[in-house]
């Protein structure tokens, strides 16, 4: 349920040509389902969020996930180009309730370090997600045409409905009646919670950069096919789940902030390595893959140690602070990615050089952070 997102659009990706054909839309128009499905996904989170400190996780569970089926089905029927856009906006309000929910009920069971433990082991799980999302969606397309993708997402969130309703309990026993606005206010003066943010969303904003670069630099530069394409991208994707897996593993003995420096010192070091390589023109298939790995890697292990981290001092407002957390996250990481491609030359050096910065400053933010006044 916390990777909803990443699955509806991943899953979708192989048969955005054929919608477009059988829509009779511009290629731009299907981007649109992609574009405006993260946009909304960002902002759906800041409401989710506060709405589960006031009336609960499991009621705002519950109804995110019944409004993404309820989506998916619109996506399905959808008999126009602009009718698919609006189903997926609707996915979109829904699913993200899966990611905040979820980060909000591991603060309101498990202290920092503990939820750190937990939210590695699940991230390990959801680093399979931009593996196989793209292959499972690929055989529905092959068998049973474009519209049929959208049914099994929305199958898909008729079954997360049923099991959240079946296991999750409420574990909001704070309940916050206090202001949004005071709230929020608390959040974006207090140091530690920008710092650890701040690190989540340098480190992110590099892997987003690999994200939006690759296909581009892989098959375009490099010469590599789209079915070893999708090999290489999800040797990264497992880069990510070999650091999730490590953060799980490790946090115990060597504590939040002591990963975390670790990880941000490897993603300056592997992006240093991406782009010097770039710069002296050694541009193979290998000199991209091997670092962003490494990369990979260090983001695995700051995403669950730098978020429980974040949102370990707020156990009364822990939702929106889930919230502002993954909004500023995707924000800053998607405005990276745009500001990168426009640098774009026909050579691999902005996507490396984007990847180097973005590790380095990584590893300097870690030095911002201080203490949380919030208790």
């Amino acid at each position: 349920m916390v990777a909803i997102g990443s699955l509806s659009i991943d899953m979708a990706l192989p048969s955005l040509p054929a919608a477009a054909d059988d829509l009779g839309a511009r290629p731009e128009s299907m981007q649109l389902t992609v574009t405006l499905f993260l946009a909304a996904f960002a902002l759906a989170q800041l409401v989710h969020g506060p709405l589960s400190d006031r009336v609960g996780r499991r009621r705002v569970l519950l109804g995110g996930l019944a409004v993404y089926a309820l989506g998916g089905l619109a996506c399905w029927a959808a008999p126009t180009a602009r009718l698919l856009v609006a189903g997926r906006l609707l996915q979109a309000l829904g699913a993200g309730s899966g990611p905040v929910v979820g980060r909000a009920v591991v603060r309101d069971l498990y202290e920092p370090s503990e939820a750190a433990r937990i939210l590695g082991y699940m991230g390990t799980a959801m680093a399979l997600t931009p593996i196989l999302a793209p292959i499972v969606g690929g055989l529905v397309h092959v068998a049973f045409g474009w519209r049929a993708v959208y049914l099994v997402l929305a199958a898909c969130g008729a079954v997360f409905l049923g099991v959240a309703a079946l296991l999750v309990p409420e574990t909001n026993r704070q309940r916050d009646r206090g202001r949004l606005a005071t709230s929020t206010a608390e959040l974006l003066t207090d140091r530690g919670f920008l710092g650890y943010t701040l690190v989540v969303a340098l480190m992110f904003g590099g892997q987003f950069a690999f994200i939006s670069g690759s296909s581009f630099v892989l098959i375009e530069v490099l010469g590599v096919t789209p079915d070893v394409y999708g090999l290489c991208f999800g040797l990264v994707a497992f880069g990510i789940m070999t650091g999730s897996f490590l953060a799980a593993r490790f946090v115990p003995r060597v504590g939040i902030d002591g990963l975390i420096r670790a990880a941000t010192c490897l993603g300056a070091a592997a992006g240093g390595l991406m782009a010097g390589l770039a710069w002296a023109r050694i541009w193979t298939v290998p000199a991209v893959i091997g670092p962003m790995y490494a990369f990979a890697v260090g983001v695995g292990i700051v995403l669950p140690t730098a978020v429980a981290g974040a949102i370990g001092p707020f156990p009364r407002t822990a939702g929106l602070a889930s919230a502002v957390l993954g909004f500023l996250q995707l924000t800053a990481a998607a405005g990276y990615g745009i500001l990168i491609g426009r640098f774009y030359d026909g050579t691999p050096v902005p996507m490396a050089v984007a990847v180097a910065v973005a590790g380095v400053a990584a590893a300097g933010a870690t030095r911002l952070r201080g203490g949380s006044r919030a208790r």
